[in-house]
């Protein structure tokens, strides 16, 4: 009964409720708008309460022995900084607004031109074609949009050579950057509706003459878990090695995830840039001998001169000398505290309905999450050891230089390769979204985060180009455009 009374739009998977009164051209603006604007605000507002946790439980704990604290802004007015910065003209809710409802509408008026042309072209073409001019030009003035914001991180001032004569001020060169990581996420989703589509052709044709062979389809089932893997793989050698490439929000949950001594990891890099040689005194001794004080070892394992290579007990960070047991006690950690983290939110997911069915759905479903991130870390930390004393000695020998090789990056690279085939964990429906997520973040890690300005209309001819195919794609074939992205794009499009 209730269903017939539902109007015939929410029926048929029309527009949701709040935006039926909305002419239907001027809906997809409006709804990436606010999505939009809730993605910018809503972080920032969870953060904003947590601070106020935090601060009322420092001041039910006493002063801080009497030590002047910073004035601190008043709750009400953070609220409306963080509201009001939503509605700045050069944030990303004006540039999804741009985009969208630019796409939308110029589609209107090039549609009515391309119909005006003549030519051989059919309907289907001429719409696809005005659809991608549409998008490309949409994305060229949204993307000029943010790029337009004044960054103190893309600015540099340069002093004036000293002249006798002259007195001249200093120069600001300004960088392009800014956008980069959002052009690499569209360049990576237009190559996947691009090879996705190619390879679906190809499996039609074979599977049609009868010729699709159990390797093929080995191919299209490991290739989001191979990406994956691929990715993670420079995600944490860059990590490792060179953290200025990776996000700092990104870089501090991977160390929090990791729970490494710092002076391992500085160890290693000092391996890797000749710094630290076993068999010789560089004078490195005393970053390791640190950590024997600590976890109270002996100090010759702190030095490279006497210990080659160093244990690798030192490694394992207290958690004795065996391999094995250290990746045993790694997984049984790392589970616990993704536990503390899915859970949480998977419990949230279901409290507005609960049922025992979806109880055990969302304990199940972060208990899986959970095992994919522990077993994450341990394949990292466990790839190590079998190249510093399971394997790795046995390949290129146990001698001083050897070792040096070895401490200077193939136990690290090892595991870096072996870490990202936790994905085969989980869900094979979240291989893709997680594959997706990372693939961008690892091709960063190859540009560089700021580059000169005159260079910055190549960013914005790829960003364009790949978000019309992208845009163009979810309108004429909605499953192409893959995972949880382009069900959210289906929905902000469609009128």
């Amino acid at each position: 009964m209730t269903s017939s009374l539902q109007p015939r739009s929410a029926a048929r998977g029309g527009p949701p409720k709040w935006d039926r009164s909305i002419p239907p051209h001027m809906r997809p603006l409006v709804r990436a708008y606010a999505l939009g604007y809730a993605s910018a605000v809503v972080p920032r507002l969870f953060t904003l309460v947590l601070q106020q946790v935090t601060t009322r439980k420092k001041s039910r704990s006493g002063p801080d022995n009497g030590a002047l604290q910073p004035p601190r802004e008043s709750p009400v007015v953070s609220l409306q900084r963080i509201l009001r910065a939503g509605l700045d003209p050069q944030r990303f809710p004006a540039f999804c607004a741009t985009l969208v409802g630019g796409s939308t509408l110029l589609e209107i008026l090039l549609r009515r031109l391309c119909s005006r042309i003549p030519g051989s072209l059919s309907a289907a073409a001429r719409r696809r074609l005005s659809r991608w001019l549409a998008s490309f030009t949409a994305a060229c003035f949204s993307l000029k949009l943010l790029q337009s914001k004044a960054s103190q991180g893309f600015a540099e001032t340069v002093p004036a050579e000293k002249d006798s004569n002259l007195d001249i001020a200093p120069a600001t060169i300004k960088y392009a950057g800014k956008t980069l990581d959002l052009s690499i996420f569209a360049f990576c989703r237009a190559l996947d509706v691009i090879v996705g589509e190619l390879w679906a052709q190809r499996r039609t044709r074979r599977v049609a003459d009868k010729q699709w062979t159990s390797i093929e389809a080995a191919a299209s089932s490991l290739a989001d878990p191979s990406m994956f893997a691929v990715s993670c793989a420079l995600i944490m050698w860059s990590w490792f090695y060179y953290p200025s490439r990776l996000p700092r929000a990104y870089n501090k949950w991977i160390s929090s995830a990791a729970s490494v001594d710092k002076r391992l990891i500085e160890a290693l890099q000092r391996c890797r840039t000749n710094e630290l040689r076993y068999g010789e005194d560089t004078g490195q001794a005393p970053l390791i001998q640190g950590m024997c004080r600590d976890y109270k070892w002996p100090l010759q394992w702190g030095d490279p001169a006497v210990a080659i290579p160093f244990p690798c007990e030192v490694v394992h960070m207290g958690c004795g000398p065996s391999c094995e047991y250290h990746a045993l006690s790694r997984f049984g950690r790392s589970f616990r505290w993704s536990m503390f983290t899915y859970l949480p939110l998977n419990l949230l997911l279901v409290a507005r309905k609960p049922s025992f069915r979806k109880l055990k759905y969302a304990v199940l479903s972060a208990a899986r999450s959970s095992a994919f991130l522990g077993a994450f870390i341990t394949l990292f930390y466990y790839g190590v050891c079998l190249a510093r004393t399971r394997v790795g000695p046995h390949l290129l020998g146990k001698d001083a230089a050897a070792r040096d090789r070895i401490d200077g990056g193939f136990c690290v690279g090892t595991g870096c390769f072996a870490c990202g085939w936790s994905i085969l964990i989980e869900n094979p429906g979240r291989r893709k979204d997680m594959a997706l997520f990372v693939a961008p973040r690892a091709l960063a890690t190859l540009l560089p985060r700021r580059y000169p300005l005159d260079k910055q209309w190549r960013e914005t001819l790829v960003f364009a180009a790949s978000t019309a195919v992208v845009f163009t794609c979810a309108l004429e074939n909605p499953e192409r455009v893959r995972g949880v992205f382009g069900k959210v794009l289906n929905t902000v499009l469609k009128p």
